[in-house]
């Protein structure tokens, strides 16, 4: 895999990971509020609500966005791998020596 292509794979790896437990915040903060003014609190803060959505959503989040949060972290293997090859073969070339993995003959 190319070196652009692995890191808008990982961006869009974690972008997607992110946005989905930034949305479960908000449907969480959604629902603490609608059943807050449901059981007749007119003045229910909608601080209290994104507050209680946040302390309940990272348990939550982990259970539920696991193979989104193994997908990101797999892209981030692969990203970091290519980043220590590189710089593997960059020393290589700095001592002059042939770098490992070097096409060059």
């Amino acid at each position: 895999m190319s070196k652009g292509r692995q890191g808008s794979r990982l961006v869009a790896d974690v972008l997607v990971y992110v946005g989905a437990r930034l949305l479960l915040v908000a449907a969480l903060a959604a629902v603490i509020y609608g059943v807050g003014r449901l059981l007749g609190l007119q003045e229910f803060p909608l601080v209290i609500a994104i507050l209680f959505a946040l302390v309940i959503s990272l348990p939550l989040g982990i259970w539920l966005f696991a193979p989104l949060r193994r997908r990101a972290t797999a892209s981030i293997a692969a990203f970091d791998e290519q980043r220590r090859r590189d710089r593997e073969q960059l020393q290589a070339r700095l001592r002059g020596e042939q770098p490992p993995g070097d096409a060059e003959a």
